[in-house]
């Protein structure tokens, strides 16, 4: 019988402060994972630590609470071992962007078939208000009293960077986007990054609410699709073009048409790599900040190789000796 979203809700209490943008994120999982038509045995679950990582308590599938920073790399395990399993790792900005900063960007490059979901609230929140790896500079935090230091991590651009094969951004106060972003990330053949600007209304309230308020959103979003136009403003009426490579704002007003526009190309490394750059505080004379799928690719993943591989050894070896292996040709004897 075919999952709904009510038989993937657990019997355990949820644990996050009322009013945090987990929950938003929650229910469009639940949503999705019962949308994809899989039995709960092949549906995993695994985080590492933080507010986020409490999720695989919340969802009714197989699951692992795992340590700080190494989701990624049980994730990876898990993967190669039994590569049919649907499997979503559950993160948060600290737990892997700090101590699983190295992790990440590997499984990135290796290119597991994985979804990773990033919330992002620029803030250590399980440990209660400490300035994280994406919090930006001169945030004054309970570790940070006169303003933090640091220059601020940008996801987008450390995915790239690791030649992700696919980086999405979106956001928990607009779950109808989210909901399809988290279904374009499932059904990519590879690693599927998205980053979610998650609000924590306790330490680090309002963070995201220049891009999540109405007042604010059309002036300071931009939502990118798939061969259509960069456009936004409150009437529509502004839009993002290339001059040589540097994106400029035009008014569609002044008599700058449609056809003068960045078109968005998913598969674009170059203009996808621009895109992660579009990261500067809001203000006047800031680009909006890009939500969306910025980079899709097609690319051969790292247990379909590995099976290959193996496959193709044991033709021409014939099945290996494990204890032969483990002795090799070297050996002691102590007396």
């Amino acid at each position: 019988m075919a999952l709904t979203a009510k038989d993937l809700v657990t019997d355990q209490d949820i644990r996050w402060c009322p009013g945090c943008g987990d929950y938003s994120i929650l229910k469009q999982v639940q949503s999705v994972v019962a949308d994809l038509g899989r039995k709960r045995e092949d549906i995993v679950f695994i985080s590492g630590i933080g507010c986020s990582s409490r999720f695989p308590y919340y969802m009714d599938t197989y699951g692992m609470h795992s340590i700080h920073g190494r989701a990624t790399a049980i994730a990876s395990g898990l993967k190669a071992a039994r590569p049919e399993l649907d499997v979503w790792i559950i993160t948060g900005d600290g737990d892997s962007l700090s101590i699983g900063g190295n992790h990440l960007i590997h499984l990135l490059r290796r290119n597991f078939d994985v979804n990773i979901l990033l919330f992002n609230n620029e803030i250590y929140g399980l440990t209660k208000g400490q300035y994280s790896p994406t919090s930006h500079e001169g945030k004054v935090t309970k570790s940070s009293p006169f303003g933090v230091l640091d220059h601020a991590f940008n996801p987008s651009a450390v995915a790239l960077g690791a030649d992700s094969s696919f980086f999405a951004r979106t956001l928990d106060r607009d779950p109808k986007h989210m909901k399809e972003i988290l279904k374009r990330g499932n059904e990519h053949k590879g690693a599927s990054l998205i980053e979610i600007y998650q609000n924590c209304n306790v330490f680090n309230d309002g963070a995201f609410f220049t891009f999540t308020d109405k007042e604010t959103k059309a002036g300071n979003a931009i939502f990118v699709e798939h061969n259509q136009p960069l456009i936004f403003g409150n009437d529509k009426n502004l839009g993002i073009k290339l001059d040589g490579f540097k994106p400029v704002i035009v008014n569609l007003d002044d008599g700058h048409s449609l056809n003068d526009l960045w078109i968005h190309d998913e598969q674009d490394y170059m203009k996808a790599t621009l895109l992660s750059r579009m990261f500067d505080a809001p203000s006047k004379d800031s680009m909006p900040r890009p939500f969306g799928v910025f980079y899709s690719t097609d690319r051969g993943t790292y247990e379909s190789a590995m099976e290959a591989q193996i496959a193709e050894a044991t033709e021409a070896l014939g099945k290996g000796d494990l204890d032969s292996l483990l002795a090799g040709n070297n050996t002691w004897v102590i007396d």
